[in-house]
């Protein structure tokens, strides 16, 4: 088994991938950037979007070469981008997220979130 590897080629590509939403979100063109378009459908469509992807990318999972997985991995990530700028949820705002649950089993922060 593989471990996941450094993250400093990740953290810049994502780094990268916010810049370039949050640049097409202010100045993109919606006949011709992806990005434009979907926000400009609004956060509706960029949640059916996350849902499309995440499903085709556990069909990968399940079936597909790891290249093809790592193809559907990036258009969750993506879109998932989109979705939380449509929202007005910043990185910062998952960052802070993912820094709570730092230390704690995924099993006990399941049990203790509400709702």
């Amino acid at each position: 088994m593989t471990d996941l590897g450094s993250s400093d080629r990740l953290a810049a590509a994502l780094a990268h991938l916010g810049t370039t939403i949050d640049a097409r979100a202010k100045e993109g063109d919606a006949s011709t950037s992806w990005t434009a378009k979907l926000l400009a459908r609004g956060p509706e469509a960029c949640a059916e979007k996350v849902h499309e992807e995440g499903q085709e990318l556990a069909e990968a999972v399940m079936k597909e070469s790891d290249d093809r997985v790592a193809s559907e991995a990036a258009d969750v990530l993506y879109h998932a981008f989109v979705a939380l700028r449509a929202r007005g949820v910043s990185l910062n705002d998952v960052a802070a997220a993912l820094e709570k649950r730092q230390g704690i089993s995924g099993i006990d922060e399941k049990a203790g979130r509400a709702g």
